[in-house]
């Protein structure tokens, strides 16, 4: 299968370790001084340690090879005594790990429900074009002259109650999930909506797991090659 991986060009690596310490999957080990990928299937392709590399060592490269695979993950071949070791929570992508979320605790007054009755508010709608999915929004639609641009990444809108009126109004909004979607089209889609339009302005939403940062990486590359 063709998919995207990490090459590192190990005359320019320094070993500084950044690269491993922003890498969950584990998927970079220091050999003799110099920083290495030790598996293809190991390299899940989202770059996570482009931003660290302060030599510009490490390139996203699209080749053919083997299929990314969950179950073996790097770090369990590491020495975790390395102060470069970071294990992801939950043993795997932290953006994986199972997690209950409690509601606010509520103290107790001693009055009824009844007394604590609000008016229900109703958020109004403020999406203004469809369809939002990035694979399916066409790079010259009428909707994106001098708009707002806003590439969210599609788990934000049930992690943040008031996503309508804090962000989607007065912009225009595409959803794209970097770690689960064939992203391979992307960055070329986002390049084009840029150079085909007069955006006033592009922001990008993202979750705080590490996997969910490829979504700001692509739109990055997307705005330098447009530029």
């Amino acid at each position: 299968m063709k998919r995207d991986v990490i090459t590192i060009d190990e005359d320019k690596c320094i070993g500084c370790e950044k690269c491993i310490k922003a890498c969950h999957q584990g998927a970079i080990q220091i050999v003799d001084g110099k920083a290495r990928m030790m598996k293809d299937e190991y390299c899940d392709g989202l770059g996570m340690c482009l931003p660290d590399c302060p030599t510009d060592a490490i390139k996203i490269t699209q080749k053919e090879t083997v299929e990314f695979n969950e179950d073996r993950r790097g770090y369990a071949t590491r020495d975790e005594s390395s102060p470069a070791f970071v294990k992801p929570a939950g043993g795997g992508c932290p953006g994986s790990a199972a997690r209950t979320i409690k509601p606010k605790e509520e103290t107790s007054c001693g009055c009824s429900d009844e007394d604590h009755k609000l008016p229900t508010a109703r958020h109004e709608n403020e999406l203004r074009q469809w369809p939002v999915q990035l694979h399916l929004v066409h790079p010259q639609a009428d909707y994106l002259e001098n708009a707002n641009l806003l590439i969210c990444a599609d788990c934000v809108p049930f992690a943040y109650a008031n996503f309508h009126s804090d962000f989607i109004k007065d912009h225009v909004v595409v959803v794209a999930c970097p770690k689960l979607d064939d992203t391979s089209t992307y960055v070329s889609k986002i390049t084009s909506m840029i150079s085909n339009n007069k955006l006033k302005s592009i922001t990008v939403l993202r979750m705080e797991v590490p996997c969910c940062g490829g979504i700001a990486r692509m739109t990055a590359e997307a705005i330098q090659n447009a530029t």
